[in-house]
């Protein structure tokens, strides 16, 4: 099978051992914002205490913890599925998943040079989960639902040694002893075994754990630390007991507890010093079990916002990190299993990025559940606003930075004051299914707004009140995008409908109207507004005439999926893209030639922004992460260069 990310003639080029022309260098990654909280087990803390390592998409973060810096591991093609590290922190594997009929890549990397080491390549469309041997000589790995495979890889050599389909059914975890390189245990839908790994006949022999009647799906195993018991975390919530001591076969020992179980199932499990255990549950409760005597009791509780798919144990076992499926990283002690909570990001589509006029310090964006205001330097959260079972499509900010304005699902139109976040006030009634797109005038007296069903509607807001301008209804589909010139006379709209309509805001009246056959997407000005970039479903950048209308170039801005958004520079010389193809590429304006390309988002890119300063770019994406760039060194300058023929 052919790679589906490499294009035919760049495919055949490198065949004939032809370099294409021109290659686009790499965008510097400066900074995340996000954690994917349903990878399982997902959230690690480093041996050596300092870094707390997580998957992002197609990356692996490793965040400094005490000089709050961060570094990528940048090497898979698709989402991250599962990261593991060895026992004394020297190296880390993480496995992707990718589509049907594709292989899967493990990669284990130096964790001291950030660099990949091997790149292991034999499972079908997913990995599922990973495990280091003590000595750190073997890497066990298995495959997801499709591929079911449980192999054993020479670390060294970067070799399969060995593979066997782990179990007629699906498998979900694996797991090497604690005091053995050769014997494992895998776990999963109705099964749980112990493998001996047989090195001089290169085989894995299994022995099924006898369980009687009961079925289980299990979905996370702990070793006792002399590896004489298993614990077997469940979907029903119950905590089963297997001795893998006996000769012969696993046998099962006991459950916990007797009567019901956790509330959603057991997650995670981690293994405290002493003995005791710690859950973490998928209706959001971490647990206590205390161990004594071979005796199993619940003890303490607390309840975290999300289902808990990570535990993360510090050396000393007094505390530690809880991942959550909302994307939440708690910090929570172990004798009173307080939480407190670390960070924070959207685990839901964001939908647009904005910054307030000139001032690069803080951001805001807009998922299916809130709007959240972040620092940019510090990339904390500074402030929440949501608004129960509404998703907000768009928002800006008002050019006097005093309220932030916003478009949501129930067809209102919300401004919220920037720090506490308080409502200001509500426009009922704006749009009929949801207000998507909207623009400010830099007087901050008028809001143009475009709908789910084509209207465009101007705004006026006053001290205390907001009435209706105008509407203005030609569009047929959904408005995407609206942009306003600089002195408020005009409004440019874009639609789904294949046509932007360039409005006169003084009489209220069309202007001028661009036709393709495309879902127009995104649009915006060039700085001195003699013209107009486009983009949509067609994957193309088109650059169009004010004046008259007229196509003045159109560029192939994709490969494979739509383009959704744009952002352009100061002056004008360079833009910004972005969409389903999960690339950011930055192109300049006049060559039309995409110069740098970023490599990161997991899913469809839903909106870039340039910062005003002309530093960085911020983009977000449908797995909820927003990536900070560098803007390249030699760009800022020309970024920063007046706009010709404007005063």
């Amino acid at each position: 099978l052919k790679r589906p990310d490499i294009r035919p003639d760049l495919r055949e080029l490198s065949q004939a051992g032809v370099e294409p022309m021109m290659q686009e260098a790499e965008l510097e990654l400066q900074a995340v914002i996000g954690f994917k909280g349903t990878v399982p087990r997902g959230l690690i803390l480093h041996p050596d205490q300092k870094h707390l390592i997580f998957p992002l998409g197609c990356t692996v973060v490793l965040r400094n913890l005490q000089a709050k810096t961060q570094s990528f591991l940048q090497g898979h093609d698709n989402q991250v599925n599962c990261i593991a590290v060895s026992p004394s922190g020297a190296m880390l594997a993480s496995g992707q998943k990718t589509f049907m009929g594709f292989p899967a890549d493990v990669i284990i990397w130096d964790f001291e040079r950030r660099l990949e080491i091997h790149r292991l390549s034999l499972h079908k469309v997913s990995v599922t989960s990973l495990s280091f041997c003590p000595q750190e000589i073997y890497l066990a790995t298995l495959g997801g639902q499709d591929d079911n495979s449980l192999v054993v890889w020479d670390v060294e050599l970067g070799q399969a040694i060995c593979g066997t389909p782990a179990h007629t059914d699906t498998a979900h975890c694996v797991q090497f002893y604690n005091n053995s390189s050769f014997q494992l245990v895998t776990a999963g839908n109705y099964h749980v075994i112990r493998w001996d790994f047989d090195l001089a006949n290169k085989k894995l022999r299994s022995s099924q754990a006898a369980v009687g009647q009961m079925k289980r799906v299990t979905t996370n195993v702990l070793l006792s630390p002399d590896d004489s018991y298993v614990y077997c975390g469940t979907q029903t919530g119950d905590l089963l007991e297997v001795n893998l001591a006996c000769a012969t076969e696993p046998k099962f020992k006991k459950k916990i507890p007797n009567q019901g179980g956790f509330a959603l199932g057991i997650t995670c499990s981690a293994l405290l010093p002493n003995g005791d255990m710690l859950v973490g549950t998928g209706g959001g409760t971490v647990a206590r079990i205390l161990n004594r005597d071979g005796q199993l009791k619940t003890t303490q509780q607390c309840q975290v916002l999300g289902g808990v798919t990570s535990i993360a144990l510090n050396k000393e076992g007094t505390h530690f990190f809880c991942g959550t499926s909302h994307s939440n990283i708690y910090w929570v002690e172990v004798d009173s299993l307080v939480a407190e909570l670390r960070n924070t990001c959207h685990h839901e589509r964001i939908n647009q990025v904005a910054f307030p006029a000139g001032y690069s310090e803080v951001f805001a964006t807009c998922s299916m559940t809130d709007i959240r205001v972040w620092n940019a330097a510090t990339r904390q959260e500074l402030l929440r606003i949501q608004v129960p079972n509404m998703e907000c499509f768009c928002l800006d900010f008002m050019r006097d930075g005093r309220s932030i304005v916003s478009g949501w699902s129930d067809g209102k139109i919300r401004a919220f004051l920037p720090q506490s976040g308080k409502l200001l006030y509500v426009i009922n009634d704006a749009h009929r299914n949801g207000v998507t797109s909207m623009a400010v005038s830099s007087d901050c007296g008028r809001i143009i707004s475009g709908g789910m069903e084509g209207e465009v509607r101007v705004w006026r807001i006053g001290r205390q009140t907001q009435t209706m301008d105008a509407s203005l209804k030609e569009h047929r589909g959904r408005v995407f995008c609206i942009k306003i010139r600089e002195d408020d006379s005009h409004a440019v709209s874009a639609s789904a409908d294949g046509s932007c309509i360039i409005w006169d805001l003084n009489t209220k009246t069309r202007q001028l109207c661009l036709f393709e056959s495309t879902m127009f997407k995104s649009i915006l000005y060039h700085p001195d507004e003699s013209q107009l970039l486009t983009t949509g479903s067609d994957r193309k950048i088109g650059y169009w005439d004010t004046f008259d209308g007229q196509a003045i170039r159109v560029l192939e801005g994709s490969e494979t999926g739509e383009l959704v958004t744009l952002s352009i520079s100061q002056s004008g010389s360079h833009y910004v893209s972005g969409g389903e193809e999960r690339l950011i590429k930055l192109w300049d304006y006049d060559e039309g030639v995409c110069k740098y390309m970023g490599v990161g988002h997991s899913r469809s890119i839903t909106s870039v922004a340039i910062a005003p300063d002309q530093t960085f770019i911020v983009s977000t994406g449908s797995e909820g992460a927003i990536f900070i760039w560098t803007m390249p060194e030699e760009i800022i300058d020309r970024c920063h260069e007046p706009v010709e023929g404007k005063a």
